[in-house]
């Protein structure tokens, strides 16, 4: 079971507002003798790096596509009707958010000295009370109900009901804040200095938490622009039809390149999104940004469509043919998130579809034919090459003595047969190249078939080794990544370059 992020104590400087030295450890909490005013603090992006109904919101997707259309319907009668309605529906394990630990420690100490801490969100009531249970910190919970959108105002309302005019410290966020921060008696800011800013024009003492965060570095993170290399297939049609140094030819195929690795980036931050809980349990991937919290899954729904509009911008400049493979790849791999990576073996043979997908965009960029004997080839070794990343991530729980599979339809003692299916797969591709090789059609497209047999050997070494390497449990990347890494694998791709040209 991972291990709960409340369990951890890091304690991290704070600041006050205009002093610009950090607060020590004895001068840091707000309580003093004699003082017994409540704090009240907020949970999206405040006592959580992430937003509650947006997370929520997504499990409810995932869970049903149509229930989208049901939140249309919703949000007329009201947003704490929507809240409410996707709150009943999901079940959110609160364990694994990602909690703002600086504030944790800052919280942990004023409950330390007495003080009474209440949980004050616009969340719904069912997912706060969930987190006010598992942190152990918080007196109380003030809440979004079904009929009541505890924000701005109404926030403003129930607090002071409750406690008083300035009978409270509260700790935010965001604008919304503004008013409350108007009426508590100290404000304590998280986020960016421009709202610390803000709230010290309406509160005299402000304390401030920095949030951190290179915003564009992350989204470059998010969007796993090395990843881009797999879309490098788009100018294999190029080099097989002998178009590689037709000028025209080459910038369509930028262009392409282009249009679908933006739409892969736009897919992977869906992806992301709808993974949150599982990779927030998985040992590297809770690092990702959204997972972590460093970027907002409201933000990430905003990326998303930015991606895709500038890829359907670029896939106008190129024949329909390319836009309709690229609504393909996009509608399968939209499936493949939702469901079809929890059903055995249909995932890899997805996974191989998508990766030849990319052939097929290159040829239909420059309306190139493709062979058959090009499919077939690219469908055995991407099949091969799926198996061998979904094999490494089995290896890897059986040498970590793990037997659950979280969101795979696998079992850990599969990982013989993917072993199996994935090697046969490999030498199959191998033997529909050889085949090809002495098939007529060879005669008419290559003047010298001799430096083939070098591509034969090449390839075989490569899948060969590819293999061998997963079996030591050395293969940590995508194969297409451990590819462009691997300076062996690199040596291997220009020979086989090389020995093409001179075939040609």
């Amino acid at each position: 079971m991972a291990k709960s992020p409340m369990s951890l104590d890091v304690a991290q400087p704070y600041y006050r507002w205009g002093a610009g030295e950090p607060a020590t450890a004895d001068v840091a909490p707000a309580m003093r003798a004699g003082e017994h005013v409540p704090l009240c603090v907020d949970l999206d992006r405040t006592f959580t790096h992430t937003d509650l109904l947006v997370e929520s919101f997504l499990m409810l997707v995932k869970k049903n596509p149509l229930y989208v259309f049901f939140c249309f319907y919703w949000l007329l009668k009201g947003k704490a009707y929507l809240k409410s309605q996707i709150a009943s529906r999901v079940s959110m394990d609160v364990s694994t958010l990602p909690y703002n630990q600086a504030l944790l420690d800052y919280l942990r100490r004023e409950k330390s000295l007495g003080r009474d801490l209440y949980l004050c969100t616009a969340a719904n009531g069912i997912l706060a009370q969930k987190v006010a249970d598992h942190s152990g910190l918080f007196k109380g919970v003030l809440a979004s109900s079904d009929k009541i959108n505890l924000s701005g105002a109404n926030k403003v309302a129930a607090l002071i009901e409750k406690f008083g005019a300035t009978g409270f410290d509260y700790c935010g966020d965001a604008k919304a804040d503004l008013p409350v921060w108007t009426h508590a008696r100290r404000a304590i800011v998280v986020g960016n200095k421009r709202m610390a800013s803000a709230a010290a024009k309406v509160n005299d003492s402000v304390e401030f938490f920095e949030r951190e965060g290179a915003l564009l570095r992350l989204i470059v993170k998010e969007m796993r622009v090395y990843q881009w290399v797999k879309n490098l297939l788009i100018f294999v049609p190029l080099l097989t039809s002998h178009r590689f140094t037709d000028v025209s030819s080459i910038l369509a195929a930028v262009i392409g390149f282009a249009s679908f690795s933006l739409c892969a980036s736009a897919v992977y931050v869906l992806n992301d999104l709808l993974d949150l809980d599982a990779d927030r349990r998985h040992a590297r991937k809770r690092n990702r940004p959204f997972a972590s919290g460093q970027l907002p899954a409201s933000l990430g729904l905003g990326l998303a469509a930015a991606l895709l509009l500038a890829s359907a911008g670029l896939a106008i400049l190129l024949p329909a043919k390319f836009a309709l493979v690229l609504a393909g790849y996009f509608v399968v791999t939209l499936a493949y998130s939702f469901a079809l990576k929890r059903q055995i073996l249909i995932d890899v043979f997805t996974l191989a579809a998508l990766y030849t997908t990319r052939i097929v965009a290159g040829g239909a960029a420059n309306v190139i034919p493709l062979s058959y004997w090009l499919i077939l080839f690219s469908g055995l070794l991407f099949l091969s090459l799926a198996m061998v990343k979904r094999y490494t991530e089995l290896d890897g729980l059986v040498r970590n003595g793990k037997t659950e599979v979280a969101g795979r339809g696998y079992l850990t003692q599969d990982v013989m047969i993917l072993c199996a299916f994935g090697t046969a797969s490999a030498y199959a591709a191998v033997l529909v190249l050889a085949l090809y090789m002495n098939s007529p059609e060879i005669k008419m497209l290559y003047q010298h078939q001799q430096p083939l047999w070098v591509l034969f050997g090449l390839i075989l070494y490569w899948v060969s080794r590819v293999w061998m390497f997963a079996f030591r449990g050395q293969m940590n990347d995508d194969p297409i990544v451990f590819a462009i890494k691997d300076r062996t694998s690199l040596i291997v791709i220009c020979l086989c370059v090389i020995s093409v040209m001179l075939a040609i």
